[in-house]
């Protein structure tokens, strides 16, 4: 937010530079002020950053996933309500704005290093750009040239995915050698280890797409973006300085990333800070707990099924766990769960008051209520109040980069078990299997998440994945990338009800919390929310049910239908775009 003085400043001066102007007022700086000094070169890539998602932004990316039971259906996983009208997202603003900086940083008199360094940044915001139009759109033009009103390949058709890829790539490459900034406690700027860090993050997307992806016939190419990505995050994990947080125990050492007011420097590596001074802040709070305001995301059953039990072992290995209580299933589970959703012993301060914070279902649709982006003082919760920085990268993503990576390519030893996923568990309280990778697939994620894959740590690496990067927005571009698409059509379940009309107590405080119900009582407890499940309210199908009629888990518009569709894996190029450009086409079933 510092850095948003300079906008109009960079306004006036690509005007000026892409202007045939006869005069250019005083007040507006040449491109020559700019361009031939370190200053002016540090100040211009600072408007780099404004690419980076907001802190809003992140809080708010995994909506739309498998586990994310929300108040909608999302548009666009809705037969024929989303098309290429709705689409948005093909910008080129911001290329222009980083081709043009490359182009021009030419000036001899800066030191070659120097140059190298901002070009580095530039080239390292190029590929972030690109990277984000090609896990939405597939095949997009490349551009790497500035180009202005008159030239003709402002209206050329799309390139090659491989000819953008590489081409990403090589920036990744020239990136990670040319940045010169090693190490930043603000974690706000990009240094040579986030640029490692990302390169791994682009390098396993493709390499896993190309092996998955098989109607894009680049299978072979996949080993190559694989071993890429094995590299770049052995890199962060040999010279980065990093390491898992491991302050507060085993209760609190995982939460403490997303909930610091400050970002937790050893593990975070890249943050979205804010700053109250400029009264810069996000709304989590009102996002994570409003019944109006957010989406209502709650996580549903079948994915909280999947945390471990304390000894390592799956939770749904016990014969009982289809019928366990809310209060039940909870108890002895990896501890992320306790600091990712509302489980009893969570509180909550009200006015300085410390009261207990059972789920609340003004709010949650399924029981399992997110805490891990949420303050838990109720004072934050009524606006853009919230002041914990908001991670965009961590070391633990960059572990399980590495550890995917190596699994893919059939190299993954016990040695890096330990070091990645056993480092993990250790992390969140498990105690069992942390020494050696796993020998036998677990039949829980095979039926429900992977069936098509038999390699035990490979689903082992997934399941680590999804847990420890939950609610971060790596699940929709994740699933993606594995070709699982279908899981979107999963049934949004929560905790399982074991009769209508009995008070249930949520947190163990010995005061009930809800009842769920066909016919209301006409006396209704006080402090008890009342939910009906009946099949229909008012003449119209209840999207809120128990699987069982009577009992069973509850589930969540399970009346509107959703079924995933191979044009999903790609979005829809915007229709007025096309209308600007017939060049660009449209991606296959739009």
């Amino acid at each position: 937010m510092k850095l948003q003085h300079i906008s109009l400043f960079l306004a006036g001066l690509l005007f000026a530079g892409c202007s045939e102007l006869e005069q250019v007022p005083e007040s507006t700086a040449s491109k020559n002020a700019v361009f031939s000094s370190e200053k002016g070169l540090e100040l211009y890539a600072n408007s780099f950053y404004d690419n980076l998602p907001t802190a809003n932004d992140i809080i708010r990316s995994d909506e739309m996933a498998d586990f994310a039971a929300r108040t909608q259906v999302p548009d666009f996983i809705r037969d024929g309500a989303y098309g290429p009208r709705q689409s948005t997202g093909w910008s080129w603003t911001a290329l222009r704005n980083i081709n043009y900086f490359i182009a021009n940083t030419t000036n001899p008199a800066i030191p070659l290093d120097v140059r190298r360094h901002y070009i580095g940044l530039a080239r390292f915001f190029r590929a972030w750009f690109y990277f984000d139009k090609v896990k939405r759109f597939g095949n997009v033009p490349w551009i790497n040239k500035a180009m202005d009103v008159t030239d003709k390949d402002l209206f050329k058709g799309r390139d090659s995915r491989t000819m953008v890829m590489d081409s990403v790539l090589a920036d990744l490459n020239y990136a990670t050698q040319n940045i010169r900034t090693t190490s930043d406690n603000s974690r706000t700027l990009i240094t040579k280890s986030v640029a490692q860090g990302f390169k791994s993050r682009v390098c396993l997307f493709e390499g896993t797409f190309r092996k998955y992806q098989t109607s894009y016939k680049l299978e072979a190419t996949a080993e190559k973006w694989l071993t890429e990505a094995v590299a770049a995050a052995d890199a962060v994990m040999k010279d980065g300085g990093f390491s898992l947080n491991e302050a507060g125990g085993t209760d609190k050492s995982y939460r403490q990333l997303f909930i610091n007011k400050t970002p937790v420097t050893n593990e975070i590596m890249l943050s979205a800070v804010v700053d109250p001074a400029l009264s810069v802040f996000n709304d989590a709070n009102w996002w994570w707990t409003s019944a109006t305001y957010g989406a209502r995301v709650s996580l549903t059953r079948t994915f909280v099924n999947t945390y471990l039990n304390l000894d390592g072992t799956p939770f749904t290995a016990n014969p009982a766990y289809k019928t366990m209580t809310f209060t039940e299933e909870v108890k002895g589970r990896d501890k992320r769960l306790m600091q990712t959703i509302r489980t009893p012993g969570y509180t909550r301060v009200n006015g300085g008051t410390v009261e207990p914070g059972p789920p609340v279902f003004s709010y949650t649709y399924t029981g399992y209520m997110p805490i891990k982006w949420s303050l838990d003082d109720t004072y934050y919760d009524g606006g853009t109040r919230n002041d914990n920085s908001i991670s965009t990268m961590r070391y633990a993503e960059i572990l399980l980069n590495y550890a995917e990576a190596k699994a893919e390519l059939g190299t993954f030893t016990d040695a890096d078990w330990v070091k990645t996923i056993g480092a993990l568990r250790k992390r969140a309280g498990i105690t069992g299997g942390l020494t050696a990778k796993p020998t036998v697939a677990d039949p829980y994620l095979q039926a429900n998440y992977f069936p098509g894959i038999s390699d035990p740590s490979l689903l082992e690496i997934r399941r680590e994945r999804g847990i420890e990067l939950s609610l971060e927005g790596f699940r929709f571009p994740d699933l993606i990338r594995w070709k699982r698409g279908e899981l979107m059509q999963q049934v949004w379940n929560g905790f399982y009800v074991p009769a209508l009309d009995k008070p249930m107590d949520l947190n163990e405080d010995g005061k009930n919390d809800v009842v769920f119900y066909k016919v209301k009582p006409a006396t209704q407890l006080a402090g008890v929310t009342y939910i009906n499940v009946a099949e229909t309210v008012n003449g119209v199908p209840n999207p809120q049910r128990l699987s069982n009629d009577t009992s069973g888990e509850l589930t969540w518009l399970s009346n509107i239908p959703r079924k995933w569709d191979e044009k999903y894996y790609l979005y829809p190029i915007p229709e007025n775009d096309r209308l600007l450009n017939p060049e660009i086409g449209q991606n296959p079933g739009w």
